[in-house]
């Protein structure tokens, strides 16, 4: 959960590196609480309603989405890459693969241009 809010706390940070870590476990974290809206909405609307269940959702996903956007940007920095590199993604097929790729890329060990390697950050925090 530290993660997750770590994430909506810097939900406008786009400067920095975010670790595999923080970046999968906010989405996981993210998937489910996406889950729950859906299943929430579901429950408060029949099937007539269904603008009751999709403002539920919608209005999460919205919330969510600079957070979201913020940690992917800051996971592309942990790598040495450009934010805009998520724009891989939008390529049909092989996209979303490489994207993947990128994704589960080990952190670079040394400093980069974004900033100090956020391993070493998180260890020095636990001391």
């Amino acid at each position: 959960m530290k993660w997750y809010l770590k994430a909506f706390r810097q939900y406008s940070d786009f400067k920095g590196r975010a670790r595999r870590k923080e970046y999968f476990m906010f989405g996981v974290i993210n998937a489910l609480f996406s889950i729950g809206c859906m299943l929430l909405s579901f429950g408060l609307s029949n099937w007539l309603e269904a603008p009751a269940f999709i403002s539920i959702y919608v209005l999460y996903m919205l919330v969510s989405l600079l957070p979201s956007l913020a940690v992917s940007v800051r996971r592309m920095h942990d790598i040495g890459k450009s934010g805009w590199m998520l724009l891989v993604g939008c390529i049909p097929l092989v996209g979303p693969i490489w994207m993947l790729v990128l994704l589960i890329t080990d952190s670079d060990a040394q400093n980069n241009e974004y900033g100090p390697n956020p391993k070493e950050e998180f260890l020095l925090e636990d001391i």
